[in-house]
């Protein structure tokens, strides 16, 4: 991801009691997406060293219907599976350039898995119906979110520590920057994404 503008205007929030040192918290703010007509789909991460990564046993969903993959951009931890269901009245298709698979042609109804392997960004595409497209975000963390439409994120037990925050948008420039967790004080960031 490359590193693009950042902006923080906010910063610590002093809201909540002070904690024992292993009490888990929030990290929540804002992505402010310039030049596009919704703030949503932005996908913000905290990395570092030594995460576990516990993908969940469910495979996420990604629905086809009305010609859209639904949702637009999904999320999943390194190893954790996405079932893709055909809810159209037409067959569809599921490749990715980048992942470089093609899962095939299925019917109404039916559903194909993938399981993700290394992280990165996968485009989805339909080879029947060339306008549909989704994003594939696969994460060494398991701490993530992605914002809805109003630009806002919450991502919920966070254990204290030093952190690479990462934000990443189909159409900007992503951006990093490094923020510190403190035991039982949410953190609040609010970030804009002007390149």
């Amino acid at each position: 991801m490359s590193r693009g503008l950042l902006q923080l205007v906010g910063a610590l929030s002093m809201g909540g009691a002070l904690a024992s040192a292993a009490t888990p918290t929030v990290v929540r703010g804002t992505v402010t997406v310039k030049g596009v007509k919704t703030n949503a789909d932005a996908v913000v991460t905290l990395e570092g060293p030594g995460l576990k990564l516990t993908p969940p046993a469910e495979p996420s969903k990604i629905d086809q219907k009305g010609f859209r993959f639904i949702p637009h951009v999904t999320v999943v931890q390194t190893g954790g599976a996405i079932r893709f269901l055909n809810n159209d009245p037409e067959p569809h298709n599921v490749y990715s350039p980048e992942g470089r698979y093609n899962l095939g042609t299925w019917p109404t109804g039916d559903t194909k898995d993938y399981v993700f392997k290394k992280a990165g960004v996968y485009s989805q595409l339909c080879n029947i119906h060339p306008d549909m497209l989704a994003y594939v975000v696969v994460v060494d963390t398991p701490y993530f979110a992605v914002t809805d439409a109003t630009g806002a994120f919450l991502i919920r037990d966070v254990p204290p520590g030093k952190y690479k925050l990462v934000v990443w948008h189909e159409k900007k420039d992503g951006l990093e920057q490094d923020v510190e967790v403190t035991p039982g004080k949410p953190l609040r960031v609010d970030l804009v994404l002007e390149k």
